[in-house]
Parts: structure tokens; C-alpha cells; sequence
């Protein structure tokens, strides 16, 4: 089964150590960006998964592909041209100093690129998962309208619709973010609702924004998913993931899955964060994987929180771990065991 993600890989630029943006005189260039990120967690899982975005024609946008191609991702369907590649800065926080995130990604290649530009019929062939994230359509007006075109033909395709709501407050505000997605909802099957994604983007109330006790409100989080499969009857399946922040490097982590009117829920996973990013990436590329192999949802879930966490002792925005290794993390302890 074909997997297609759909959205915008950047340049991210990271100062050297610990650094600040104010005073670094060097950084660390990856690449990445949330559905950039789920594609490659799927291809190394072994899932044949394809990556949709707007690239422009020079040596940037060629560096961007070839991270995707490295990694196995199929490229074959990313349009070409346009400005300017994004690019973001990552600030790494470490103690009371919190991780920021500044982005440039005004004018980028697929913040330009027009609604006419995306031939559905043509991109989604052959595809069984259509994957995008709430970052996507506050990119632009351009991409929410091509958004709803692409969801019209999943449904009439029966293609399934998968969607992280993952709210950006730096994009958008919580009012536009409503209403535009107010149009999407009613076309996802699948849905990933983690702490403010409830209330900013969806206008529910299930998370008061503390994230020092998020697993303390598990069943604020468990009325929450259940409103979105009742306001939106197509939302079969809503999974969250739960977390006690404690510093930006000691967190307890946890999962829920709603499926079939059934709760499922995961052991609390103690963490020592090397880097706080893109673990709800890993989290839905996991979700995705238990589900487009049928796994059971207990297993499903605790694959997807498993393979969450791991990013968390990774580098840069790309999950790069293996099944096997996702399943190890997912017996108690396994991770501290040397692997020889």
C-alpha cells in the first residue's frame, strides 16, 4: 500500500552546542519538516511511501530531494520551481531554557505554489493513505483550497485520509485555524490530537495547557477524542499522545487510541530528551504503520508511543530506527541494554 504525505520539507539550521540564535557563529544544516519526516519514518519501516511538496530548482531544493532519497522515499510526484526553499532555526533549549523555533518560510516554493498546480487525480494514484498535518493548510489559502480538492478525491477514491492536527501558533491563530479546518474535518478518517490541538484547532476543550500534567488529564483527553468522532462521524480513529513535561530534558510520556468505541492506552514512558522535535512525527508515522499492517490497537499504540520516544534520542528531524528497534524500545527496559 502507497502512503502519500503531503506538505513542506525546509532547511533547518541549528547553532552549535547549546547556543543561542543571538550570539552562534556556526549551525548544523539538516532537513525536515513534519510530513517530510512521517514519510521517512514509514520508508524505514519498510512502507512504500511517497512524499508530495513544491521544491525550487537549485542546489537547496536538490539537497532536500536527495535527504529524501537517501532515505527511500519516493519523489517522483514533488513539483519543481518556484522562489525559495523554507528554512527554520532550531534552538535547543537545556534546563529552565526552553527549545524555540524561528521560522523563514514566507514566499518558500510551496507557500507560492497555486491551487491548479496539484492534478490529484494524477498525484493520488495508486495511493491507499493520504497523510497531512495541520501545518499544511496554514501555509497558505492556496494549499487549504488544495487540501479540499485532494480530500473530495480521497473520498470518492475511498482513499483513507490521515490527519495530525499539530496547531502552529506562529502560523496561524486558534480563529483561523478553526475555520479553516472545519472544512478539512469531515473528510478524515484517521485523526492525531495532542494538548492544544483540541481547543486551537478544533475548538475543544480537553487539555488546560499545563504540560507539566498532561497524563493527570487522561480523561479530560479521552472526552476529547471521543467529541471529534461524534462532531465528525467519518473520524473513526483519534489517537493522542499525553505528556508530564518536567524539563526540556526529563518527561513522561503516554498514548491513547479511540477505535471501534474502545479506549487503548500505553504504559507512562520515563524519558531523558536529547532533542525535542518531531517525536509527534515518529508517533503518527508509528500509528500509521499499525494500522496499515492491521496490527492490533494495543499493539498499534504501543508501537506508535515506542517509536515516538526513540526520536527523542535522535538528532535532527528524521526518525531513523528500525521496526525492530521500535519494537525493543516497546519491552520494559530494553533500551538500556547494550546491543552486541
Amino acid at each position: 500500500m502507497k502512503i502519500l504525505t503531503f506538505g513542506e520539507i525546509m532547511l533547518r539550521l541549528k547553532p552549535i552546542a547549546f547556543q543561542r540564535i543571538i550570539q552562534t557563529t556556526g549551525y548544523e544544516a539538516a532537513y525536515g519538516g513534519a510530513e517530510a519526516n512521517v514519510a521517512v519514518s514509514l520508508a524505514q519501516l519498510n512502507h512504500d511511501a511517497a512524499y508530495l511538496t513544491k521544491l525550487p530548482d537549485n542546489p537547496l531544493g536538490e539537497a532536500a530531494l536527495g535527504t529524501l532519497r537517501r532515505y527511500g522515499v519516493d519523489t517522483s510526484r514533488i513539483l519543481r520551481g518556484g522562489p525559495r526553499l523554507g528554512s527554520y532555526f532550531f534552538e535547543k533549549g537545556t534546563g529552565a531554557r526552553s527549545t524555540s523555533v524561528v521560522y523563514d518560510r514566507a514566499g518558500s516554493s510551496i507557500a507560492t505554489a497555486a491551487r491548479s498546480e496539484f492534478d490529484w487525480p494524477t498525484l493520488l494514484q495508486d495511493v491507499g493513505i493520504f497523510y497531512f498535518s495541520g501545518i499544511t493548510p496554514a501555509i497558505s489559502p492556496a494549499l487549504a483550497e488544495a487540501l479540499q480538492d485532494a480530500l473530495r478525491y480521497c473520498r470518492q477514491q475511498q482513499i483513507t485520509v490521515a490527519c495530525d492536527l499539530n496547531y502552529r501558533g506562529k502560523m496561524w491563530s486558534p480563529e483561523k485555524a478553526q475555520q479553516v479546518m472545519a472544512e478539512l474535518m469531515p473528510w478524515v478518517d484517521i485523526c492525531i490530537a495532542n494538548d492544544e490541538d483540541f481547543e486551537a484547532v478544533l475548538g475543544i476543550q480537553a487539555f488546560d495547557g499545563n504540560l507539566s500534567h498532561g497524563i493527570d488529564q487522561k480523561d479530560d483527553f479521552c472526552q476529547g477524542m471521543k467529541a471529534i468522532t461524534e462532531r465528525y462521524p467519518n473520524c473513526k480513529i483519534v489517537a493522542s499522545v499525553l505528556r508530564n513535561i518536567h524539563s526540556v530534558e526529563q518527561s513522561d510520556w503516554m498514548a491513547l487510541l479511540y477505535q471501534n468505541e474502545q479506549f487503548y492506552e500505553t504504559p507512562i514512558h520515563s524519558i531523558n530528551v536529547m532533542e525535542g522535535v518531531a517525536a509527534g512525527d515518529a508517533f503518527g508515522a508509528g500509528l500509521l504503520h499499525g494500522l496499515a499492517n492491521q496490527l492490533p490497537p494495543q499493539e498499534t499504540i504501543e508501537f506508535a508511543i515506542a517509536a515516538s520516544v526513540l526520536k527523542l534520542s535522535i538528532s535532527g528531524d528524521l526518525n531513523l530506527v528500525t521496526e525492530s528497534e521500535i519494537r525493543a524500545a516497546m519491552s520494559k527496559g530494553s533500551q538500556a541494554r547494550l546491543n552486541r
